[in-house]
């Protein structure tokens, strides 16, 4: 379904339900949502915990009618690698967005462990090969008249329309991980700071030198930063949590000092101090160090340090 997410165009959930691993888990969107689609009964939702985590293989063929290309989020409802969830279906999925090469599709995960086992310690090329090859996405495919079976699977490997991304919320977050991040084969690696809850140092130098060495001892050398984007956004809903403009700035400017492109997704519920003050004019009377106001997500904007930052990958 087409989406509000600044970064993205549709929404895609062949999985619904998570069940919560860090403090950025402890306001989450998709659970607000939940409270009212589990009280629609036409919706998959309906009757169901949020932690109730099921894959919807009726929703699987999704994509492969949208003929325009579109930048894809699978899963807002959910982590396409939580454990509940079967490799087989991830197979399915995979097998989708093979298929689907006029999309680009993107994955984020706080699992990322689950990830790497998935992509790299076992053979899923071979069985996202095996589900095209049992033509059951095939009859769409034909009907539709720009797929003929298999003549749409690219054949590499990684996938390159497949955009494979962490989200951390904080400096231990983000260390634990972002090294299976960067162990995962990915022709695009992204990095979801949302809600942003602390100061983050990338570390793209440290990073960068330890997976280099990795995989040139591997026979691959590569001469760019292994994180292709990296976007923040602080936190929205009637709890959220205030983000300093510091730490935004900060991984702003570790992403220019290294060219990887930067996304500002929102402010959230908390505005900094002089963007609260153009919304409230002399009205507006901090305390002394006060640096942050709430004044609602959609008053905070977007902008920071005076402009948007919509930046994407190539």
């Amino acid at each position: 379904m087409p989406s509000k997410i600044e970064w993205t165009d549709n929404t895609w959930n062949p999985v619904t339900g998570c069940t919560k691993v860090s403090q950025g888990c402890k306001h989450c969107y998709a659970e607000r949502e939940w409270i009212r689609l589990s009280a629609n009964p036409k919706t998959v939702q309906f009757g169901r915990c949020f932690t109730d985590v099921q894959c919807h293989p009726s929703r699987l063929d999704k994509p492969l009618h949208w003929r325009k290309p579109r930048r894809v989020f699978v899963n807002s409802m959910s982590d396409l690698f939580h454990v509940d969830v079967p490799t087989q279906f991830i197979d399915e999925v995979f097998a989708v967005m093979a298929l689907c090469t006029q999309h680009t599709f993107q994955i984020l995960t706080k699992r990322p462990e689950r990830m790497l086992r998935y992509l790299a310690y076992t053979d899923p090329k071979a069985r996202i090969d095996a589900v095209i090859n049992e033509n059951r996405f095939d009859k769409y495919c034909r009907r539709d008249g720009w797929v003929e079976g298999m003549d749409r699977f690219i054949g590499q490997w990684p996938l390159k329309n497949v955009a494979l991304g962490i989200s951390a919320e904080d400096q231990p977050t983000f260390n634990r991980r972002i090294l299976p991040l960067m162990e995962t084969p990915a022709a695009i690696r992204w990095i979801s700071i949302e809600p942003m809850l602390g100061l983050i140092d990338l570390h793209f130098g440290f990073f960068l030198d330890d997976v280099l060495w990795r995989r040139r001892h591997h026979g691959h050398c590569l001469d760019k930063p292994m994180i292709d984007w990296v976007v923040v956004g602080g936190e929205s809903g009637p709890k959220a949590r205030p983000m300093h403009p510091d730490w935004a700035r900060s991984v702003r400017d570790q992403c220019v000092s290294v060219e990887v492109p930067f996304h500002f997704k929102q402010w959230g519920e908390w505005a900094p101090r002089d963007v609260a003050m153009q919304i409230y004019g002399k009205d507006y009377d901090p305390n002394n160090d006060v640096e942050m106001a709430r004044v609602g997500k959609k008053k905070s904007g977007r902008e920071l340090d005076g402009r948007t930052w919509n930046e994407c990958p190539a």
